[in-house]
């Protein structure tokens, strides 16, 4: 029944004359394609691809059309320890699946090996529960796919989760709140758009399997690093609507965010996939070929190199494995609409056990001379747990990098100054200006510094103001997962309060850490709920917390004398503010001063007006600015900083200043365009901004 076809393209391929299936497997023996029927849970037909080319097994099949079922047994030897970890008695699912039937529910069944004695292959059958695939009728090239279109200056990025954005969002249809129908819905993308949002970047989309620990414990990764299906969007946001498939649905939603000139990044995971370590489930790439897809322990080939954390790494020196990830990244981008990818623990794909991480590697060549691929925005996550893992500004050019650095001493800055190991005005400075340590280098711009306060790891802004301690014992680890402390809160009070002393100091230290990130060079994250006073109840590491600790609460967010509703202004205003300064938003480096007779720079300054010394860098809190030469030009930009605990008096430079901007809670929005006159006086924790 089954003709050879061809080994390209891989994965299952529909056209009049019926499907053709391919599957990198270049050590097995066999390949068995398996037919079921349309729920998945019963096999119907077992045949033998006839064809193996160059490592790839083949087979066309005249009668298939989309929406078959299907899944692989694959033959071939069982010795863990040399890496092979055949077991036709487990059905495995199409790398290359675009949409994926069932789903993992940790049971045992799914283990390659025998649960009582790991080095023996287990001999059930698994197929009426394993996951399988399901033919998807090829959606065609998305319009303007693989390019960015904000300018580098002009981009302002928001990270958040498709479920949670939306799953209580009052002026989304019930229906399909936490979908991707739902996060389409010009509600939701008028409230991005009014906070100054250009890009969304979107926790993972692809599919996954959740950790048997969590399943045990009835809890899911909602976070969604545990990819399985690398072509496949995540079911689980799927409205279900008639007449509609998960990838038709993201495909709408992507029509809808471009339709108002805006970006969509999502997060990637192809450093590591969900069948974990040596004790994991066989789901997918180890049943197919073990030795081929993952880095495996040179001294015991049955154990895994773990540099993710998760139990695995895939290696992408492979050229089969580096075809899987270029061949899903250009899926997404050609006919997804896709803009742009964030890269989960990047330094893995650009690591081998021999030469350690290379920003010169088969992945990052590969990226670079793609005609489509290059173009698109490319961010990376510069850190692992690998040998030398952390790898800040050492990312090829082209690339933006999460900047944590930035994180640390904006927090340093803010909310440590009671302690020893303060940030200091030097460091202030130093990332208020895009990191030229790490980013001054080989043709790169200060946009590749992507500066962030909050991301999903870790807390909330408005937890990071209010806890000392994390608080995450809902997540079943006895509260040692997650970061250990925070930096202290300085507010004197641990979690929630209604003391409105308390209150003020936390609004108050929560607008200087946004407008800090906002008015700094580089490229400005926010995380989707901080505008909101989104809290996690102190959780720093809410993975598993597919409830209200992760949904954003939009109940009175549209009062306009809520928190949520004045917050969410003045993050409008920033916004308003960064297009409105060029200077703040410069997409080349400011020389340390500007020599005489060269255009207006940017000069330090204290707050008598003198320039800043080198004593002055390492002691005081406060520094004003100066972008411009203060001329009365119109076209000059003054900082003024101030993160002590007093109000400062600011002697301005020459020029005709009106205030633009102030963090202070108790300032007058109407009054942002007053004159300042010759000083300023900028309340504690504070920063204003003035222009002429």
């Amino acid at each position: 029944m089954l003709s050879s076809g061809t080994p390209y393209p891989l994965g299952a391929t529909p056209s009049q004359q019926g499907v053709n299936f391919a599957i990198a497997a270049p050590t097995a023996e066999a390949v068995q394609l398996c037919i079921f029927d349309s729920t998945g849970k019963s096999e119907q037909q077992r045949l033998n691809l006839p064809a193996c080319t160059d490592g790839i097994w083949h087979g066309h099949l005249p009668s298939g059309k989309p929406g078959l079922v299907y899944g692989y047994r694959v033959h071939g030897p069982w010795s863990p320890h040399e890496g092979q970890r055949f077991n036709p008695a487990k059905l495995l699912l199409d790398p290359y699946a675009r949409e994926i039937v069932g789903s993992y529910d940790g049971s045992d069944i799914f283990l390659g090996h025998d649960p009582a004695n790991p080095a023996q292959r287990d001999a059930r059958d698994n197929a009426a529960v394993a996951l399988k695939a399901r033919v998807a009728q090829p959606a065609g090239p998305a319009a303007a796919s693989g390019h960015a279109r904000i300018p580098a200056g002009e981009r302002v990025l928001c990270e958040l989760h498709v479920k949670g954005q939306t799953r209580l969002h009052p002026a989304v249809p019930a229906a399909l709140r936490g979908t991707y129908a739902g996060l389409a819905e010009p509600a939701v993308l008028d409230h991005l758009q009014r906070l100054g949002v250009t890009t969304l970047s979107l926790m993972p989309v692809q599919h996954r399997a959740d950790e048997q620990r969590l399943l045990r414990m009835g809890l899911s990764n909602y976070w969604g690093y545990t990819t399985i299906g690398w072509f496949a969007p995540e079911a689980r946001y799927w409205s279900g609507r008639a007449g509609t498939t998960p990838a038709s649905e993201f495909r709408a939603m992507a029509d809808a965010i471009h339709a108002r000139g805006m970006e969509l990044v999502i997060d990637v995971v192809y450093n590591h996939s969900a069948e974990t370590d040596e004790l994991g489930p066989t789901l997918s790439l180890r049943g197919i070929d073990n030795a081929l897809y993952y880095h495996l322990r040179p001294d015991d080939r049955a154990l895994y190199e773990n540099w993710a954390g998760t139990g695995n790494c895939l290696n992408l020196g492979e050229p089969r494995v580096l075809q899987l990830v270029m061949d899903s990244l250009r899926f997404w981008a050609c006919e997804m609409g896709v803009d742009g990818f964030r890269f989960d623990l990047a330094p893995v794909l650009g690591r081998d056990a021999q030469r350690g991480f290379d920003p010169r590697a088969p992945f990052f060549a590969a990226i670079a001379q793609d005609p489509v691929l290059s173009r698109t925005l490319l961010i990376a996550e510069p850190w692992d747990i690998g040998p030398g893992g952390y790898r800040l500004g050492e990312f090829p050019p082209g690339w933006l990098e999460w900047n944590d650095r930035y994180r640390d001493t904006q927090r340093g800055f803010w909310l440590r100054q009671a302690h020893d190991d303060r940030a200091g005005l030097g460091d202030f400075a130093h990332r208020f200006t895009a990191s030229s340590t790490q980013f001054a280098h080989h043709g790169r711009a200060p946009a590749a510094s992507v500066n962030f306060v909050t991301a999903h790891d870790g807390f909330t802004l408005r937890d990071l103001v209010s806890y000392n301690e994390r608080h995450n014992l809902a997540n079943g680890e006895g509260n040692r997962d997650g970061h250990g402390h925070n930096m202290s809160n300085n507010c004197g009070v641990e979690g929630p309060s209604n003391d409105p002393a308390v209150l003020a100091l936390r609004s108050r230290l929560q607008r200087a850490l946004l407008a800090t990130l906002m008015l700094s060079q580089g490229t400005p994250m926010l995380l989707a709920g901080d505008e909101l006073g989104h809290s996690q109840q102190g959780n720093n590491n809410a993975y598993c917390q597919d409830n209200e600790t992760t949904w954003l609460a939009w109940i009175g967010a549209s009062a306009p004398d809520s928190d949520a509703a004045r917050t969410s202004a003045f993050v409008a205003r920033l916004a308003a503010l960064r297009r409105e300064a060029p200077a703040l938003r410069s997409t080349r480096w400011w020389p340390p001063e500007t020599p005489q007779g060269m255009p207006p720079g940017i000069r330090w300054l204290r707050p008598d007006g003198e320039p800043m010394t080198a004593g002055d860098w390492r002691t005081g809190t406060a520094l004003a600015i100066l972008f411009g030469d203060g001329a009365g030009d119109g076209g000059s930009w003054l900082v003024l900083v101030n993160a002590g605990p007093q109000a400062v008096p600011f002697r301005l430079p020459a020029g005709a200043w009106r205030l633009r901007l102030s963090t202070d809670p108790e300032d007058d929005p109407g009054e942002m365009g007053r004159p300042l006159g010759g000083t300023a006086q900028v309340p504690f924790s504070s920063i204003g901004i003035a222009r002429t």
